[in-house]
């Protein structure tokens, strides 16, 4: 399609229309970026980006993600114009409402053109880095004629201020990811008004000495905006197109301020802008040769999907890449039963990070989709396996992933990465730290990406790195978060069971907290239970061992602590008091079970429950009831090794057993 300014110039005022038109209909949105940066968009749209809007999963699509997601409406306008079949002209109309799939930010799980979720401003380019490292891996096995496409993103003053983006472009310019493109919304405008009351940064320098290309256009220029993104497209290195804009440009009054940016315009301002536009037509009208031109930027990706199909079904590949990108959820299972089978013979007294290690073995080598990953803490969390080489700018095949000091931007990262498809990523960091990565974490969780999270050294278990360095409250304060399962499993037989899981759940994220501590393994053939072919774990909880006195007691545990609950069953046994030991690996996938095996588990109102967790109590009451006993950590760790800080903090069957005793008498 031509780059004629006179054609160009309506299909960039329908945006323009659409995205004020649909914010003054919600009474709520922002007008102000889909306005200014619509020239953009409809240059990108129209010559460079490669998409078919018959088929949104088309495997070697370009990326676009829209950072700045608060301006959804130029996503919106830009999928219902360019012919995708979401959203329609109704959806737009009720934009912000209940039914429609037009949120206020642009959520993927509603809309199939929209490729993530953004709105917490930075982590749009942090996941389009991961997109683009999903590129260059699948790119490296399978060469040009089945991956070969380019990741765009659009990003605000706001998305390049957060700390985040600092770690996603430092990653990124190392990488050397010359298919990355941010076209960089210069409008120096933030909420509070102009950019320099927060900020005097020189942004392009930062990329620079973060090893990215820059260049600079008139955002409004459309043979400007070409040239700098043909300058881009052609440097090998990650780049950022800083595109200077107008805020709500084309509103006469409140263009280029903070007016325009989190407000309808009003229908005085919008009627006048009409004018200035030269928009003569009704809200939500687009008139036919308006459309048409929109149409018909998608028939060169239509064409190029064809032409890439026939190459696709050409190849002796095509079978090895429709598996990669279908997941690994209906082969983890497989993968480790071997491995489940062989400790079961051969008990392995070890960390639980040790065991995940184990576990990660034949899962990397039967998995090629897996790429795992740390930061900065490899050696800690035990992620690199024989089968997973570095992944560098020198060998775009490998792995793993050395991510650096740099938690945030990897969770953010590996989203990208899950939802490109064909990789399946994992990656580890201390579960302290899961506190930095928590908003990439949520957002695994929302846009129902099976992302695995390794967390080690997960209670004060790990010692002498003292309170700073012990989570009291993460593992609790994770399970608020909905569709994610966190796991921390007792031993090396629940640990792989805990990996086939999280695997297997693709569209749900997965927390595996892991011990620093050796532990003994409490299952195996000599388990009365034992049987190979059940992965127990699935029912989030289960009797690991039965009272043999009459039951008076049932101890819940999780992680380290189900060793010791079987210790203090032993003593209470001892007294002729029967207790039952549960492990409860899962507690989200123990809450979907059916009442009846709940209530089998747990036991009725004529048993104490005792629940066994080195970490906050609060939450454990809904298995105990208000009148059971909540053995847990509600204060900070302290320094010292990791034996005596349990016994100091009353993580012994010595200190445990008279508890449940005065209990049970008074």
């Amino acid at each position: 399609m031509s780059l004629d300014p006179s054609r160009l110039a309506p299909m960039a005022n329908a945006i323009r229309a659409l995205s004020m038109d649909a914010v003054q209909a919600a009474n709520s949105g922002h007008p102000g970026m889909p306005m200014g940066m619509a020239d953009v968009a409809t240059v990108l749209w129209s010559k460079y980006l490669k998409f078919d809007p018959s088929a949104p999963d088309w495997a070697d699509r370009d990326r676009f993600v829209l950072s700045a997601g608060h301006g959804s409406m130029l996503i919106y306008s830009l999928l219902h114009l360019s012919g995708y079949a979401s959203p329609t002209i109704d959806d737009i109309r009720n934009f912000r409402q209940i039914g429609s799939p037009c949120a206020g930010h642009p959520e993927n799980f509603l809309i199939d053109g929209v490729e993530c979720t953004t709105g917490p401003l930075g982590q749009g380019v942090a996941m389009a880095v991961g997109m683009a490292v999903a590129e260059r891996q699948l790119n490296a096995n399978f060469g040009n004629d089945i991956v070969n496409h380019r990741t765009w993103a659009i990003a605000g003053d706001g998305c390049l201020m957060e700390g985040i983006n600092h770690e996603a472009i430092g990653l990124a310019g190392h990488l050397k990811l010359g298919g990355l493109i941010v076209l960089w919304d210069d409008n120096n405008i933030t909420i509070d008004g102009t950019a320099d009351l927060s900020t005097s940064e020189n942004v392009e320098a930062r990329h620079q000495a973060a090893g990215w290309h820059t260049v600079r256009c008139d955002g409004h220029d459309q043979a400007d905006i070409s040239r700098a993104i043909e300058e881009a497209m052609a440097d090998p290195r990650p780049s950022l197109v800083a595109c200077k804009t107008i805020i709500g440009k084309g509103a006469p009054n409140k263009q280029g301020t903070s007016a325009t940016h989190g407000a309808p315009l009003g229908a005085e301002e919008i009627s006048a802008a009409r004018d200035v536009l030269g928009w003569e037509h009704a809200p939500f009208v687009v008139p036919a040769d308006i459309t048409a031109d929109w149409h018909a930027t998608g028939e060169r990706g239509k064409a190029e999907h064809a032409a890439w199909k026939t190459r696709l079904d050409a190849s002796a590949h095509k079978a090895e890449f429709a598996d990669r990108m279908a997941g690994v959820s209906a082969g983890a299972g497989a993968a480790i039963e071997d491995h489940i089978r062989g400790l079961a013979a051969e008990p392995k007294t070890v960390a639980t990070r040790k065991a995940s290690e184990m576990a990660l073995g034949p899962l990397t080598e039967k998995l090629p989709h897996l790429i795992g990953g740390s930061a900065d803490l490899t050696g800690s969390n035990n992620t690199k396996t024989p089968s997973t080489s570095p992944f560098s700018a020198d060998d775009y095949s490998g792995r793993y992933m050395y991510y650096g000091i740099r938690e945030f931007g990897m969770a953010a990262a590996m989203n990208g990465m899950m939802l490109h498809g064909g990789v399946v990523p994992y990656g580890g960091t201390f579960l302290i730290f899961s506190d930095y990565c928590r908003n990439a974490i949520r957002l695994s969780a929302l846009q129902e990406t099976g992302v695995v999270y390794v967390m080690t050294h997960d209670s004060i278990g790990l010692g002498e790195d003292g309170p700073t360095h012990q989570p009291v409250e993460q593992v609790m304060s994770l399970r608020l978060i909905p569709n994610l399962n966190v796991y921390r499993p007792c031993d090396t037989i629940e640990t792989a069971e805990c990996w086939a899981l999280a695997l297997q759940t693709s569209s749900t994220p997965s927390i595996l907290a892991l011990s620093r501590q050796n532990l003994p393994q409490l299952r195996g053939e000599g388990d009365e239970a034992w049987t190979s072919d059940v992965n127990r774990s699935a029912k989030g909880a289960y009797r690991i061992s039965a009272a043999k006195a009459a039951r008076k007691v049932v101890l819940i545990a999780t992680g380290s602590e189900v060793a010791l609950a079987v210790e203090v069953a032993a003593q209470l046994e001892e007294k002729g008091i029967g207790a039952d030991v549960v492990s409860m690996p899962c507690a989200e996938l123990f809450d979907a079970q059916d009442a009846s095996y709940r209530s089998d588990v747990l036991g009725g109102a004529d048993v104490l429950k005792v629940s066994i967790e080195a970490g906050t109590t609060l939450g454990w009451e809904r298995y105990t009831g208000t009148e059971g006993l909540n053995i847990g950590l509600n204060r900070f760790g302290a320094s010292a090794p990791a034996g005596d800080l349990f016994a100091k903090f009353g993580f012994t069957a010595d200190a445990i057993v008279p508890q449940i005793v005065s209990k049970l008498e008074g």
